[in-house]
């Protein structure tokens, strides 16, 4: 398992990605969504662009409650489908499975978000994973 970065959700990009930058990190790569309306932003420390920080942009969005801009940590694994067993099997609740054979999201016993991701290629879609539903929000 490697970690790969902590998402939180933004209001004005500019004006965080400032913030980040007097913190000394940097912008690494960001990637817009027509489809989706919202743009990532991944922020990291010169010499340690592993830990990142994702900043999620929702165009639409008004505002967030206090508490809502924590988005998720993430971390990749090198297969997905025996670490989610692995999880089921000790109680976890799949809350969005892997039915794309690269991501899933769990939630820890204080609710906090975990997206798990397929360490390289997606693995071949397989059951009962692909045809899971979305268990709650995640």
């Amino acid at each position: 398992m490697k970690y790969l970065h902590t998402m939180i959700r933004v209001s004005d990009p500019a004006a965080t990605i400032a913030f980040f930058e007097l913190l000394g990190l940097k912008e690494l790569r960001r990637f817009d969504s027509e489809a989706g309306r919202f743009t990532l932003i991944f922020l990291a420390a010169p010499g340690d662009e592993d830990a990142q920080v994702e900043l999620t942009h929702n165009w639409d969005e008004a505002g967030y409650g206090e508490g809502r801009n924590f988005g998720h940590l993430a971390y990749a694994v090198d297969n997905i489908y025996d670490s989610c067993q692995r999880l089921m099997d000790g109680g976890v609740t799949i809350n969005r499975p892997p039915r794309d054979g690269r991501m899933a999201f769990v939630r820890t016993p204080d609710n906090i978000s975990i997206e798990l991701l397929q360490a390289g290629e997606a693995l071949t879609p397989a059951e009962p994973w692909a045809s899971m539903p979305n268990v709650g929000s995640w």
